[in-house]
């Protein structure tokens, strides 16, 4: 699916002449015959053929280092494309960025001097100045000088500035690749020990496609590229991943509290045939919803289960739910998870706890109002003009707990024939449709459905989605 022209216009009328350069730099793997004369018509050509995605998008914004235009135009959590970018191979290789963050750290100087040291490489007569080091590189990689398994020119000029610094940072990457093909190798030969690392090489090959003869089945862990971390420290492009166990029947319980009515049917439907041993409770006071979440965390039947979810539907603002009836001080959110932490459930120590909250947001003191925070602006009550306020960054620190949580004005609920939260209909979708996929990446996809919402519907419909997580492993939501 192409991206809207409208979102490459807004991310791209956001971006300084500097930015747009690198975005280039970035895209010259995916884009070796195009020739477009800007930032927006290079997008705009990636999307037309396929090769860049909502996310492949969200990604070139984190490598420029512009997280407002990820949160602001994208409505991308930084923390959960990270964690996606950890898992999954990028758009732009590890190799680009390198060199982006080598320029970076670069003054007018050190580029004066490396300029000079290369003009024994790129020719004397030449008398056109480098205005950036991404355009020497780019010189280079034409003259097949440097490429990102031939950097050894780079490095011994960039000792001859004195920039051992930037130096060491090549030798980092350089070793975190060769450790990452070696683990990857020797991975493979742990499951076919009688096998020579010529008949490991030759299996490779036919695995990999480049051989039509019979092949042999691999079955190995499956390689999975890591991003380069904003410190500028290289992490293995391969590293095996580690899964929690979703084997036990059920799954776990899955509590729901709907306290508006008019999602339970679907959500129990879906948890369900997840595997799950659903409790459903309509419209509980306060009171009550204290009493079941005491219950369901003492439950014995969290042992011998591999999870927990726990869904809440509910009117409140980002701290509380104030379920039915008068909302006097409401129910704290960090008093719903402290429940099932460790200390408090130790039955549920080292499982996935999984929490999924739905707030529609009203003032306490005068329902149908909102005293949030304007998104990038000043503080509003007017409906019309005001976002739903981030969640803290704080929630939570227990281990294994993600916490997801939906805000929207409460004013939805009052329109005639309000429909479901589309929150909770796309997780429902999600889990459903792509259930043997890790839960991060389909609270990815959960973000350009609400992204793409928001940009259709006035801002009192909008909805504002937030999720924190303390997951140590992989987690998908099936057994098979």
């Amino acid at each position: 699916m192409t991206l809207p022209t409208e979102l490459i216009h807004r991310v791209e009328e956001a971006l300084d002449e500097e930015e747009k350069e690198v975005l280039a730099f970035l895209c010259r793997d995916v884009a070796v015959d195009l020739l477009p004369s800007n930032a927006r018509d290079l997008l705009a050509a990636l999307s037309e053929r396929g090769q860049l995605s909502f996310l492949g998008l969200a990604e070139l914004l984190y490598r420029v280092r512009r997280f407002d235009l990820l949160k602001r135009v994208l409505r991308m959590d930084r923390v959960v494309l990270e964690t996606h970018l950890r898992r999954h191979p990028g758009l732009v290789s590890n190799y680009r960025v390198l060199m982006m963050e080598i320029g970076e750290d670069l003054d007018k100087s050190d580029m004066s001097a490396l300029t000079f040291l290369m003009r024994d490489y790129t020719g004397r007569g030449k008398t056109v100045k480098h205005k950036s080091f991404l355009e020497l590189v780019i010189e280079l990689e034409k003259l097949n000088l440097i490429a990102p398994d031939q950097l050894d020119l780079l490095e011994k000029c960039l000792k001859n500035i004195h920039r051992l610094d930037l130096k060491t940072k090549i030798e980092k990457y350089k070793q975190s690749a060769k450790e990452a093909q070696t683990g990857y190798l020797n991975s493979l030969q742990a499951s076919f020990p009688n096998l020579s690392l010529t008949d490991l090489s030759r299996n490779l090959r036919l695995q990999n496609g480049r051989s039509k003869g019979q092949g042999l089945e691999i079955h190995h862990q499956k390689p999975t590229k890591m991003s380069v971390q904003e410190s500028g420290v290289f992490l293995p492009q391969y590293m095996p991943v580690e899964r929690y166990r979703m084997q036990s029947r059920p799954l776990g319980i899955c509590l729901i509290i709907d306290c508006i009515g008019n999602v339970a049917d679907g959500l129990r439907d879906t948890f369900s045939s997840l595997g799950f041993e659903v409790q459903c409770f309509l419209c509980l006071p306060v009171k009550d919803m204290i009493q079941v979440l005491h219950q369901v965390a003492s439950s014995p039947r969290h042992q011998g289960r591999d999870s927990f979810v726990c869904v809440l539907v509910s009117r409140g603002d980002p701290h509380r739910v104030f379920g039915v009836g008068p909302a006097h001080l409401g129910l704290p959110l960090e008093q719903v998870r402290t429940m099932f932490t460790g200390d408090a459930c130790p039955s549920l120590i080292g499982k996935p706890k999984l929490f999924f909250i739905q707030s529609y947001m009203v003032s306490e003191t005068e329902p149908g109002t909102s005293s949030f925070l304007e998104v990038d602006g000043p503080a509003s009550t007017s409906v019309a003009s005001v976002e739903p306020q981030p969640l803290p960054h704080t929630l939570h620190r227990e281990a294994d707990v993600l916490w997801s949580q939906c805000m929207a004005h409460a004013c939805l609920l009052e329109q005639p024939g309000a429909s479901p939260s589309l929150y909770l209909q796309g997780l429902s979708q999600q889990l459903l449709q792509d259930r043997k996929h890790p839960l991060l990446d389909l609270h990815v996809e959960l973000n350009r459905r609400v992204y793409d919402w928001n940009s259709m519907v006035p801002a009192q419909q909008r909805y504002s989605l937030s999720l924190q997580h303390t997951l140590r492993k992989v987690l998908i939501l099936s057994s098979t």
